[in-house]
């Protein structure tokens, strides 16, 4: 009796090990997704949180009569943006001209009311810039001393100093002598390459910012011309303004 009592005993205790096995392969069989979340389940405490899909919206479906107060307050925003940008295009202005200037002969002049008058413009632009090019070879646009004309005339001296004419060039018929010692051209008579020297010294071209209406020039700052040849020129200037209008 003890011996079938041995018998049964370890038949239960092998088929106590060998149903472990068997629920596993019945469970992977016919439950495969709840075999995978006991597998996950130990997992669980470290794993990282799932992402957001940026493209859903968290926001629960409305009739198409309502909006959600987020969704109104970007178009709005967006609304006022353009507007503001509309009107900022509308703002800004571009114009271009060319005015002559009065015919002079060499020397410094001072041009702020010629240009102030060419460009009634300006007195209509809150902020911007006028920029101003002279269209020769032979004279140059400066900014400088406004009060004592002097200084003008001093300027003139001086740039005659630094590029002086050659004395023995010779001009004659409108042909260029061959006498002369500092330059090679003279086509329009000994002035005329002294003053492309003394144009690519000073420059073509000035910037004056625009403020409240008006050039924003210092105390003691004017537009000046430079005319470097001995007899008179007529000189055509082109104005570019752009900036916000008032």
């Amino acid at each position: 009796m003890s011996n079938a009592s041995s018998y049964a005993s370890n038949i239960l205790d092998q088929f106590s090990i060998l149903s472990i096995p068997l629920l596993t392969i019945f469970i992977l069989a016919f439950f495969p997704s709840a075999f995978l979340s006991l597998v996950r389940l130990p997992l669980l405490p470290f794993a990282s949180p799932p992402r957001r899909d940026p493209s859903s919206s968290s926001l629960p479906p409305c009739p198409s009569h309502c909006l959600h107060p987020l969704t109104t307050t970007s178009s709005t925003a967006q609304q006022q943006q353009q507007e503001e940008a509309s009107q900022g295009r509308e703002k800004m202005s571009w114009i271009q001209k060319s005015f002559t200037l009065p015919p002079r002969s060499r020397g410094c002049y001072l041009i702020t009311s010629d240009v102030v008058s060419a460009l009634p413009e300006i007195a209509s632009y809150k902020v911007g810039l006028v920029h101003l090019f002279v269209q020769h070879t032979s004279c140059a646009l400066s900014m400088n001393e406004n009060w004592d004309e002097e200084v003008r005339e001093d300027m003139s001296d001086a740039l005659d100093r630094i590029v002086p004419e050659d004395g023995q060039q010779q001009h004659s018929k409108g042909v260029s002598g061959g006498g002369g010692k500092l330059y090679r051209h003279s086509a329009e008579g000994k002035d005329d390459m002294p003053a492309h020297v003394k144009s690519a010294l000073i420059g073509s071209s000035v910037s004056i910012p625009i403020s409240n209406g008006e050039l924003a020039t210092g105390t003691w700052q004017g537009i000046w011309y430079l005319e470097f040849r001995a007899r008179k020129h007529t000189r055509s200037v082109v104005a570019t303004i752009q900036g916000e209008k008032l």
